[in-house]
């Protein structure tokens, strides 16, 4: 089968999107904000539910919140007052998930010269989470609690779209479990109601290609690991 042009742009939007975690100074016009979310909203849901929301955070909006998770991040004490509403990560890691999990930190770590040792390092690292690694554009999604697991899948499709739609304009995005540690302290800064619970962060922007850590590529498993043809 020979591949259209219209499917190679498609497909290219899909690979080559990776987790970026440096940008650039630049910002993003709000009209391609405004289309990117437009695209992204065409996801399916369970009977056309539509279960997302979204923040979008820019300029002082996105510091004045960077700056309120940052200052209870580095005090340890306030930092362990706050938890995760839910599970991302399993409770009990067996292989091969935390074998990949392992992989991907240390690779990150090596490239930025960090020892295991380094545990100031990587909690420095770790807290550019929480500054959207720099990117001029901040989204913070939410869900109403009353939803339930399906509508959770149904919002993985939408933040795909998002970062697809990015990279068919040239733009990065790095989607971010950290802040809902700080669900707390976003709720403060963002007036969430309280029916809404935060489900990620997301970072959007320009990636830097100066920067080492975005050179990160990382792996995936064959579809032979993954996959049954049955026929």
């Amino acid at each position: 089968m020979i591949s259209s042009p219209s499917q190679e742009a498609v497909d290219a939007a899909i690979t080559s999107r990776r987790s970026i975690r440096a940008f650039l100074d630049k910002p993003v016009a709000r009209e391609d904000i405004e289309r990117i979310l437009d695209v992204a909203a065409r996801a399916p849901s369970g009977t056309n539910t539509q279960p997302w929301k979204v923040y979008v955070l820019t300029g002082e909006a996105r510091k004045q919140l960077s700056d309120a998770i940052l200052a209870v991040n580095a005090d340890p004490q306030q930092a362990r007052e706050h938890t995760e509403e839910y599970a991302y990560y399993p409770r009990e890691w067996v292989s091969p998930y935390i074998d990949r999990r392992r992989k991907v930190g240390w690779d990150l770590y090596s490239l930025l010269g960090l020892t295991r040792d380094n545990k100031a390092g990587m909690a420095a690292q770790h807290a550019r989470n929480y500054a959207f690694f720099d990117a001029p554009v901040g989204f913070i999604f939410t869900i109403d609690r009353i939803m339930e697991q399906g509508s959770w899948l149904d919002y993985g499709m939408f933040l795909q779209n998002i970062m697809v739609a990015a990279r068919a304009r040239g733009l990065d995005t790095c989607p971010q479990a950290a802040f809902t540690q700080y669900h707390r302290v976003i709720a403060a800064q963002l007036g969430l109601p309280d029916n809404e619970m935060v489900v990620c962060g997301m970072a959007l922007g320009w990636a830097d290609p100066a920067r080492i850590e975005n050179s990160l590529v990382t792996d995936r498993e064959p579809i032979a690991g993954f996959t049954r043809f049955m026929e």
